[in-house]
């Protein structure tokens, strides 16, 4: 497939995009300004201040002389900047990879690209009006090189452009030597020996050009002619399975959107299992009438390619989507991992099928886990593994959701089956005031946070002692209680008996 590159320029960004702000202003004189050294000078200009004569850099009181009624507002080269980031987002329905060619450019690698817009020039003509309905001025061309694209854009005297494939020498020919983006200095130095076109320099001999003007006349022609490769950066990660949909009519309702976010599932998963990939994160983005762009994110804790997991998983953003004045593209992206064919054990008796692939976990624990991730962060989604230690605070250590127990010299002794221990334990005890009849009986009353609990069963003591090496000299007794209401604790004293001392207790834990 031939290489077919779009270049979009974009001459009046910075007085455009204040424009779209101010509507008042688009029918007036507009130019930003930058201070140099005292002087302000014209940095940007819109239609209306072009005409009369304002070019940028000459001064603003040059500027007012030529036209008295012009309106400077101060440059905001970020927010130009931010602008055109947004413009190259947009023009992700035409084509995914996408670069910037700042400060006033677009380059889209457009090959294979053409036919769903039904040719290149169609493509042209609906990414120049759309631009034109948001208030923008752009000229564009397609070429076989980012170059030539660049050149007929800005210096082809058409708005749009499609040069026909290996065309782009004839194109390149009549255009003046500013079109091969060289230094301004060096085009003025070219223009004095008599080269003023592109096709001046054709016929020249190259070591004569180099030996005069560098090697940057020769570096550029190559580039434009296509001789010498010019990659283009993708602003984002070009991702490898996609799915697109477009529309007659601006879709809105949570309904459609859930509908054709279903569709596009269908068709990328289908995708993710001819490549023998599951997908990890997947990007869904609306496209929206007024040149805005939505998106909605989920990641998996495994590669998957099931589309009603999928699904589910995207239902619970769909509603945050605004769609605002309709939606006329969705685009469907994700990023994968090898996943094969994934081989189901069969179920003993009553229990569950489990993957083959994961030990231990199961389908479903993988979608919960997929469920809490995408609501609360995968990385908040911890299970907690056993660790060698009596010590309470030093038994357990988070892990990843669905990682299993570490093999080998690392695995921990799982913990013991013949001691109770609570579901929840407080990340540091607290202290409770106790009622014991003797200093070493369970308590008989205890006062929580303000709460009294009258203790109806006990059992323990349960005596732990940190490991050795730690600086901890204090043993604890442990005890599992319930009040009267039916709630189970997990209490301890602190350290040995001490006469004329007053015995310390703590809350640690609950039990369900």
């Amino acid at each position: 497939m031939a290489r077919r590159v779009l270049s979009l320029w974009l001459p009046g960004l910075a007085t455009d995009r204040l424009a779209r702000r101010r509507p008042d202003l688009r029918d007036r004189p507009l130019v930003t300004i930058l201070g140099d050294h005292g002087r302000m000078i014209v940095a940007a200009v819109n239609g209306h201040a072009e005409s009369g004569g304002i070019q940028p850099g000459m001064t603003l009181a040059d500027a007012r002389a030529l036209e008295p009624s012009v309106h400077p507002v101060d440059a905001d080269p970020a927010a130009d900047a931010q602008a055109l980031d947004g413009l190259a987002d947009w023009c992700g329905r035409y084509t995914p990879w996408v670069g910037l060619d700042a400060p006033d450019g677009i380059f889209l690698d457009v090959s294979g690209c053409g036919h769903l817009f039904g040719g290149e020039s169609a493509l042209l003509r609906d990414l120049v009006g759309r631009l034109k309905g948001f208030g923008y001025r752009a000229g564009a061309a397609v070429a076989d090189s980012a170059g030539a694209a660049w050149a007929v854009a800005r210096h082809g005297g058409e708005r749009i452009a499609a040069v026909p494939p290996g065309h782009g020498r004839q194109a390149l020919a009549g255009l003046p030597v500013e079109a091969l983006r060289l230094p301004a200095e060096t085009a003025a130095g070219l223009r004095r020996v008599g080269m003023r076109r592109v096709g001046d320099l054709y016929g020249m001999p190259r070591a004569a050009i180099t030996a005069r003007f560098g090697v940057a006349v020769t570096r550029r022609l190559d580039l434009a002619l296509g001789v010498a490769p010019e990659p283009i950066s993708p602003r984002r990660p070009v991702p490898p399975h996609v799915a697109r949909a477009a529309f007659a009519e601006p879709i809105s309702t949570p309904e459609n959107l859930a509908d054709v976010t279903r569709r596009l599932l269908d068709e990328l998963c289908a995708g993710l299992e001819r490549a023998g990939r599951g997908a990890r994160r997947l990007e869904l983005r609306f496209f929206r009438v007024d040149g805005r762009v939505e998106r909605s994110t989920v990641g998996t804790s495994r590669p998957v390619r099931a589309p009603d997991h999928l699904a589910r998983l995207f239902a619970g953003k769909l509603d945050r989507v605004a769609p605002g004045p309709g939606v006329e593209i969705m685009i469907l992206s994700a990023t994968a991992e090898p996943l094969g064919p994934e081989q189901i054990e069969m179920p003993v008796g009553g229990s569950r099928p489990v993957s083959a692939a994961s030990p231990g976990i199961g389908r479903e624990e993988a979608e919960l886990v997929d469920r809490l991730g995408n609501r609360f962060g995968l990385s908040r989604v911890r299970r907690l593994m056993p660790r060698e230690s009596w010590w309470p605070e030093n038994a357990v250590e988070a892990a990843p959701a669905l990682s299993g127990p570490p093999s080998g010299p690392k695995a921990a002794a799982p913990w013991p089956a013949d001691r109770a221990r609570p579901l929840r334990l407080l990340s540091r005890p607290e202290p409770i005031d106790v009622m014991a009849p003797v200093p070493d009986d369970p308590p008989m009353t205890f006062r929580w946070r303000d709460g009294l609990h009258k203790v109806v069963h006990a059992e323990g003591p349960e005596r732990l002692e940190p490991e050795w090496w730690r600086e901890l000299d204090e043993l604890r007794d442990y005890y599992r209680v319930e009040d009267s209401d039916g709630r189970r604790f997990w209490v301890y004293r602190a350290g040995l008996y001490q006469p004329g001392r007053a015995a310390r207790w703590y809350l640690h834990g609950f039990f369900p």
